[in-house]
């Protein structure tokens, strides 16, 4: 019987949803770790706090609008959602506002969260 090591993977989402590609990729690069069962947290700093956004329209800008994707990730026991406060305030969001349940952290803690993480990538 083999043993799986299992890592805590945190995927810190900066950029918006919309214009670059780096969104949807972490938003891949997350099922695929989660699929292997590790420990997989996502994080949203700055504009990253955009992707979970109610209400996005992209028919204007040719874009598929993959945000309900979000909500699937509980079915893949993805259930770590941190949203930190300060980016949330700065651009006038509520938690209220957002597609899916997150843990609203302060900027501190939401440091010694990532420091408790085997992996941190971003995107």
């Amino acid at each position: 019987m083999s043993h799986i090591n299992i890592k805590k993977f945190m995927f810190v989402n900066r950029k918006a949803p919309h214009g670059t590609i780096y969104a949807l990729e972490a938003l891949e690069v997350v099922l695929i770790t989660a699929a292997f069962d590790q420990d997989v947290s996502l994080v949203f700093l700055d504009d990253g706090v955009y992707q979970l956004k109610k209400g996005q329209q992209t028919k204007g800008i040719e874009t598929k609008n993959f945000s309900s994707a979000y909500r699937a990730l509980e079915g893949y026991d993805i259930e770590k959602l941190y949203v930190e406060k300060e980016s949330l305030e700065a651009r006038g969001i509520s938690e209220e506002d957002l597609l899916v349940d997150v843990t609203v952290l302060g900027r501190t803690e939401m440091g010694e969260l990532m420091n408790q993480q085997d992996v941190v990538m971003s995107f």
